[in-house]
């Protein structure tokens, strides 16, 4: 860990704080390194130093490494929720491509835990840790539908929104250890993967189609 990391964990150490904010910070101790270097180059030690705080201190709040890191998952799943918050302004697709924005800004703020987190990570993924994944997934499902003001999807448009979600992921690793197209290209080529599911779709069910028909209106004569 670096020279200002230790002065910045020396700085906070010396600070008087309650249960919660001691709590809180060392969470967020957590998650910096965690957004930094995978989960399993991250000790107790690491987070104690960051935090200016003792290795007792650590285990006293969180018992151990894996406690320490369903934790900072939870506060990293809450601060997405903060920036997918939905959009009020502009097309339905104007919308969609700012939560994409917001989502890929989270993704590579904090690669290595989000590649941890999708390709399993130390803990078991049917347990807390999948809970987790699936929260977000319902969270980004949620503020799709939201986008394209429908609020029960029909099975035919859960399972496209579904899929998608599954590609914006896979897309996400992959522009993680690649990086040879821009974010900009990507999110792009992400919102056009959405329409032409849509329109295939539609082609399965007439309320789908419907949707895609008034989603392509509404992007060619958005309002004033």
């Amino acid at each position: 860990m670096g020279d200002r990391a230790v002065a910045a964990g020396k700085a906070r150490g010396r600070r008087r704080l309650s249960v919660d904010e001691r709590r809180d910070e060392l969470i967020e101790a957590a998650l910096e390194l965690f957004s930094t270097r995978s989960p399993e180059e991250v000790s107790i030690d690491d987070v104690a130093a960051a935090a200016g705080a003792s290795r007792a201190l650590v285990y006293h709040y969180f018992g151990g490494k894996y406690e320490l890191y369903i934790a900072a998952l939870g506060s990293a799943a809450k601060q997405l929720s903060v920036l997918l918050e939905p959009p009020t302004e502009g097309t339905p697709i104007d919308r969609l491509r700012i939560s994409l924005e917001r989502y890929f800004d989270f993704v590579e703020s904090h690669a290595p835990g989000f590649t941890a987190l999708l390709r399993g990570g130390p803990a078991d993924r049917s347990g807390e840790v999948g809970e987790i994944v699936d929260g977000i997934r319902q969270l980004l499902l949620g503020r799709i539908l939201h986008a394209m003001e429908v609020e029960t999807p029909s099975p035919v448009l859960r399972i496209t929104l579904r899929s998608w979600m599954a590609s914006v992921e896979t897309a996400g690793l992959d522009w993680l250890e690649n990086r040879d197209v821009s974010r900009s290209e990507l999110e792009r080529l992400l919102v056009d993967h959405l329409v032409v599911l849509l329109h295939v779709a539609g082609q399965h069910e007439p309320g789908t189609a419907a949707l895609f028909d008034r989603l392509a209106q509404e992007e060619l004569t958005p309002e004033s």
